[in-house]
């Protein structure tokens, strides 16, 4: 009964192209993941300025008042109708 086991490993196909490019597209595509997901959480800080020209106060001609909002005309007043009983 032992004689008639085969322990020998089993026959693996050899991956094709396509395996390829998807097994190493995936590893790419979690690597980028872990990149975006750690950008998230690990912000970066930015080196503050400390140039004299922050402090000065600035031109009339550089500050531009915020334009005011014009009115919507495309909206129509809801029709009021009575509820019927």
């Amino acid at each position: 009964m032992a004689a008639e086991l085969d322990f020998s490993p089993p026959e693996i196909p050899e991956p094709t192209f396509m395996e390829n490019v998807l097994r190493y597209g995936l590893f790419f595509g979690a690597i980028f993941q872990l990149i975006c997901v750690l950008a998230i959480i690990l912000p970066v800080s930015k080196p503050h300025k400390t140039d004299s020209d922050s402090f000065e106060p600035k031109n009339s001609e550089t500050v531009k008042k915020p334009k005011a909002t014009a009115p919507q005309i495309s909206k129509k007043p809801k029709k009021e109708t009575k509820k019927k009983r």
